[in-house]
């Protein structure tokens, strides 16, 4: 947690550790987590659009839209097959018998909260050592980010542009940050 009035970043979770990370919370049946960090890495959403997701939206694969929250534009999000993939093992493990509701609800049936979701990444990040200095739900969207980056040697400033797109950054600059 940071202090009052201070600013703190989050930095991202390097792509394999990621990854590792995803697979790990799935073999400890921590299938929520599991799909919070797969959703994160691989979509590049807000947690708050991450935490509207339904289940129905992720199982049909392909290519879905929503309606980013802060910026209340469309985005068209191809889905990964391997996310794909992830999201019906945690959905048959889970036992989830309505595909309408959302992903990410507590025990009691409501929307696990942002702060919620960043205090469980304090505790995944100290019990599987995850190398990430300071985590929070921005830094699964900066993974995602960084993931795309560092694909595209050959054209990096291509990919700046192309991600300053999909993340609706008022210019570059924001991006590089």
């Amino acid at each position: 947690m940071s202090l009052i009035n201070s600013k703190t970043t989050a930095d991202f979770i390097p792509w394999d550790s990621a990854i590792s990370l995803v697979h790990k919370l799935y073999k400890d049946k921590n299938y929520v987590m599991s799909l919070f960090v797969a959703c994160g890495i691989f979509m590049g959403l807000r947690v708050r659009d991450l935490r509207a997701l339904r289940w129905n939206q992720l199982l049909q694969g392909g290519v879905i839209t929503i309606t980013e929250h802060k910026t209340k534009k469309d985005r068209q999000i191809k889905l990964s097959p391997d996310l794909v993939e992830h999201v019906k093992l945690c959905y048959e493990a889970m036992g989830i018998t309505n595909p309408n509701e959302h992903i990410f609800l507590s025990q009691k049936k409501t929307v696990i909260s942002t702060q919620w979701f960043n205090r469980l990444l304090k505790e995944v990040r100290t019990k599987y050592r995850v190398p990430c200095k300071n985590i929070s739900c921005h830094a699964l969207r900066k993974t995602f980010g960084r993931a795309i980056f560092e694909r595209s040697e050959n054209n990096r400033e291509m990919a700046l542009i192309k991600l300053s797109e999909v993340f609706g950054h008022s210019n570059v600059q924001i991006t590089k940050r």
